[in-house]
């Protein structure tokens, strides 16, 4: 009798502290120590190797000179962590993006929303749509273009397989893009003679005109394309973490803080011409 005495308590002591730690669990989610987080305490962030401004300055994102570890950093606050209870992983978008086990709560590398990623990824909501922007060198005839008609009179070329030519294609309506194996073909293209420009999203413009082809120039902005969806944070797949994030962000968005971001980083000249249609 005594021996089944022991046995019940020792199964009522253990059913209580199970029902402690699941209470335990509960009380912590959605802080910085939630157990479901990669490390509890820790907001852990995979982001590119290397990364490029103006998405984050000098290859450091732990500086939060840039656009996303500016990001990154606001949304830690706004979900209760400090600066020091972030830290990075850097990983290659192959790595980023495939399914599967991840080695953090969440990625951020200008990753856009598709359909076909959202089968094995998780994604929170939108937080950057880019316009286009217009790449020439001086002299080119697509300076002082005012409509779609006037720059499809011009020559164009767009790395095989990318949204940039996509764009040309069923947006701007060009039909005779010429097609290089990547950005870098496109450029050395446009230096030595063969195409009029080219189009990239805003950011990407910023840096390929500082920083890959100096020469060249901005000379016109383009609305989104409407069937890109924007970029948006990565989980893996089903992670239960997105719907705090995923409300933090939201709070952010609502409070203009992620607007002012954009203006401070992703904006490119604001007297240049904005062609619509």
């Amino acid at each position: 009798m005594l021996d089944r005495i022991q046995m019940l308590h020792t199964l009522a002591a253990a059913a209580l502290a199970t029902g402690l730690a699941f209470a335990a669990q509960a009380q912590d989610a959605g802080t910085p120590d939630d157990a479901l987080l990669v490390q509890p305490g820790m907001l852990t962030v995979g982001t590119g190797d290397p990364v490029y401004p103006p998405w984050m300055m000098n290859d450091s994102p732990e500086s939060g000179e840039g656009f996303e570890n500016a990001l990154v950093y606001a949304l830690a606050a706004e979900m209760g962590f400090d600066r020091d209870q972030v830290q990075w992983v850097r990983l290659t978008f192959d790595q980023t993006i495939a399914p599967g086990d991840k080695p953090f709560d969440f990625a951020i590398q200008q990753i856009s929303v598709t359909p076909i990623r959202a089968q094995v990824v998780g994604f929170s909501q939108v937080y950057y749509q880019a316009d286009k922007a217009v790449i020439a060198l001086p002299g080119s005839p697509v300076e002082g273009a005012s409509s779609f008609a006037d720059l499809r009179a011009a020559r164009w070329g767009a790395a095989i397989g990318t949204t940039d030519m996509a764009y040309l294609e069923n947006i701007v309506g060009v039909t005779d893009v010429a097609v290089y194996d990547d950005q870098i073909g496109v450029f050395q293209a446009m230096q030595a003679g063969q195409i009029d420009a080219t189009v990239a999203a805003v950011p990407t413009a910023l840096f390929a005109t500082a920083v890959q082809i100096p020469e060249a120039a901005i000379v016109a902005i383009l609305p989104p394309d409407a069937h890109d969806e924007g970029h948006g944070l990565l989980f893996e797949h089903g992670n239960p973490l997105i719907p705090w994030v995923d409300a933090a962000l939201t709070r952010l968005v609502d409070a203009g803080t992620v607007q002012d971001l954009v203006n401070t980083w992703l904006v490119a000249d604001p007297t240049l011409p904005i062609i619509t249609e």
